[in-house]
């Protein structure tokens, strides 16, 4: 597999991941063209100044896997003491065609990779089911995150 760094024109391929993903996870097909109406206005600007960025692995001409990087402001934290900012993985998606294949593995390390080399030290995701075995076999670890939704 070939592997390139998500452009601005990508945009149609990375909402339609994030819409399979959740979809995959259960997610209402309602309410995710909602979000993804929403989430193609947040993002477009973000691919193009370079605050949302990542990888895609390519099959040939076909992307078949991408996975979704930022750089987010935090405050110095007992997990980075030192550091004002931490790393957010989102968006991990292989087609199904292409999956039991090592590519999201090989996504997560081409983000940790990317972190390090921008010299963060603690980097963040939200894992669905499927995603969760994978990321623990890679040294990730629950957090004690929790969340709740306000009004509506």
């Amino acid at each position: 597999m070939d592997v390139r760094a998500l452009q601005p024109d990508d945009l149609d391929l990375v909402c339609r991941h994030r819409e399979a993903m959740f979809l995959e996870a259960g997610y209402a097909a309602d309410t995710l063209r909602t979000m993804t109406a929403h989430f193609r206005d947040w993002l477009a600007p973000r691919l193009v100044d370079g605050r949302y960025f990542g990888f895609l692995l390519m099959d040939g001409d076909m992307p078949v896997a991408g996975i979704g990087l930022m750089v987010i402001d935090w405050p110095p934290h007992p997990a980075h003491p030192t550091q004002d900012k931490r790393g957010y993985v989102l968006n991990v998606y292989v087609e199904p065609t292409h999956r039991k294949r090592g590519l999201a593995r090989q996504l997560m390390r081409l983000a940790e990779a990317d972190f390090a080399q921008r010299g963060l030290g603690f980097t963040i995701l939200h894992a669905t089911e499927m995603g969760r075995p994978l990321y623990a076999g890679m040294g990730w670890g629950q957090t004690s995150e929790m969340a709740k939704k306000l009004g509506d």
